[in-house]
């Protein structure tokens, strides 16, 4: 089994916005991938967005300049 780690979680509304913002960091050679909705967190849409801690504030600023807006940004165990 594999250990859980702390991860930022970036949750979204939409699969819709879930999708972009995978495509924005895939365009961007952006840190992390996408995963099911932890079931520790509530979420619109099933599924999220999971990189390092450290990554929040690029993460944070590529979101806000192709206008995606985030449901919630939390950190937990994944």
């Amino acid at each position: 089994m594999r250990r859980k780690t702390l991860h930022l979680v970036i949750t979204f509304n939409t699969t819709t916005e879930a999708m972009a913002m995978e495509d924005l960091c895939k365009s961007r050679h952006a840190p992390g991938r996408m995963i099911p909705v932890p079931q520790s967190i509530s979420a619109g849409c099933g599924l999220c967005w999971c990189a390092q801690p450290d990554d929040r504030e690029t993460l944070q600023a590529l979101m806000q300049e192709a206008g995606l807006e985030p449901e919630n940004i939390t950190e937990c165990m994944v």
